[in-house]
């Protein structure tokens, strides 16, 4: 009876306009945006790779006893682009290009999106965009009225006036319309997956098939949680009119304002500074050190005592002596610059955690802030990339801390090089790869919402509508 039943329910939406009109967005849209977005890959990829050129990022030899302004970047760590970034940029346009190592910490690139602001006015169109937005939509559009519009043209009471089961019915009606839903679906994906391996795209990668796979489900699942939620909102309410504000007005907070509303509220909670107010401020307290360097150093040049004419003479043995007692200041003065800084590095990693914490918190009310969340940790370009990058930043920035930038000195005006004191600065590391594991080992929280979403939901259809009165 359930297979019957099924069959029907598919017939039903397979001769309807709703189901053409699905079927020409699905073949429109989702094998256009994958390719545009792989189009804009490639460029990407190009630009990094000029980008490494230009910058010369090669194994090369630098004296510390050269003079050395705090503000100029020795060496770059540059941000790769991912092939995945054709499901979902996420934050790859978003994140700096590079990381550039001073002496006054880590200076952060332009993002990439700064050379081609003018697409972004617009707004950005990848695949996340078309299932978080577009097919919730559709996935409403096909159940608002699955139960009220048979209430309101009175073939409901006529059909459960027969011996069926109220729960065959429901499920019938859930499972009919969301087969036909992602047979369209899948049809467009795999449409635009041909057209992706024909322009290049490496889909038999190990690395990428299981993560596109992944993609998929979590795709799959999500639009089942709306279809949930139009059953809900179908049996609730009699009228299919009032069924589809009330639809629309639903898609319009858990997918438009909601997740959004989360991080506006955690800024406003949780305040932290800027990335630049950090940099600006360390800056300001080197600058202040290097003045009390100077006066000490001008303190103990005062020392030496003048000529019979009344002038001090500095010659290289004066040199010589004021330096080695500028020697363990400068160290002193060192450290704590290195101390002070690393705690506000600290203090704002802090901070940033715990507004991004709490933004995240509020932002998963909704399932789209999962979804998100877990497809962009899925194609490298979330949060978890992001951190990545900035730890490998941060290794690589201690790297060349303790191989070269405290070796350098300020103040001296007596330089002897020599070539055993050249230092090598070598090439930054590559970015690990997240293995598929970690990434659902970190995701797990946004899984278990997108089930538990899609089970308290369709439990809420069912006791609802065994309770109703046909």
């Amino acid at each position: 009876m359930l297979l019957t039943l099924i069959r029907k329910e598919m017939m039903h939406h397979l001769l309807s306009v709703r189901f053409i009109v699905l079927l020409l967005m699905c073949l429109l849209l989702v094998p256009l945006t994958l390719s545009i977005n792989y189009q804009h890959y490639r460029q990407n990829l190009v630009d990094y790779q000029e980008a490494v050129k230009l910058a010369n990022i090669e194994e090369k030899t630098v004296n510390p006893k050269l003079a050395l302004e705090p503000e100029i970047e020795i060496s770059k760590l540059f941000l790769k682009p991912t092939p995945l970034s054709v499901f979902a940029d996420g934050l790859g346009d978003a994140l700096p290009s590079y990381l550039g190592m001073t002496r006054n910490g880590i200076i952060q690139g332009a993002p990439a999106l700064v050379s081609d602001f003018l697409s972004y006015l617009l707004g950005h169109l990848d695949f996340l965009f078309l299932v978080g937005t577009v097919f919730s939509l559709l996935a409403l559009l096909f159940t608002f009225d699955a139960v009220a519009g048979e209430r309101e043209a009175g073939t409901l009471r006529i059909t459960l006036s027969n011996p069926i089961p109220r729960d065959l019915f429901l499920w019938s009606k859930l499972i009919g319309g969301y087969v036909v839903f992602i047979v369209a679906f899948l049809v467009s994906l795999l449409f635009g997956l041909l057209i992706l391996v024909w322009q290049g795209f490496p889909l038999g990668e190990p690395g990428i098939f299981p993560r596109v796979f992944s993609i998929t489900l979590a795709s799959l699942l999500y639009i089942g949680v709306f279809f949930a939620i139009g059953t809900v909102i179908s049996i609730y309410l009699d009228s299919p009119k009032t069924a589809l504000i009330f639809a629309f007005t639903v898609w319009v907070f858990a997918v438009l304002i909601t997740p959004r509303l989360g991080f506006l509220a955690a800024k406003v909670i949780t305040p932290t500074r800027t990335s630049q107010s950090v940099y600006m401020e360390k800056t300001a307290m080197r600058d202040n050190f290097d003045v009390e360097l100077k006066e000490q150093k001008t303190k103990f040049y005062m020392e030496v005592p003048p000529d019979e004419q009344g002038v001090r003479r500095i010659n290289d043995e004066i040199s010589k002596k004021v330096e080695e007692r500028m020697t363990p200041l400068e160290e002193e003065y060192r450290s704590k610059f290195q101390n002070r800084a690393n705690k506000l590095d600290r203090d704002y990693k802090r901070e940033t955690e715990r507004q991004e914490q709490v933004g995240e918190m509020f932002s998963r009310i909704t399932p789209t802030s999962s979804l998100v969340y877990l497809t962009t940790n899925l194609t490298q370009t979330g949060k978890l990339e992001r951190s990545n990058y900035f730890q490998t930043g941060d290794r690589y920035y201690e790297m060349l801390r303790t191989d070269f930038f405290s070796k350098i000195l300020d103040h001296t005006s007596y330089r002897v090089r020599h070539p055993r004191d050249n230092v090598i600065i070598t090439q930054p590391p590559s970015l690990a790869t997240t293995t598929l594991g970690e990434v659902f080992r970190q995701s797990a929280v946004d899984v278990l919402l997108l089930c538990f979403f899609a089970v308290v939901l369709t439990t809420v259809a069912f006791l609802k509508f065994f309770r109703s009165d046909i």
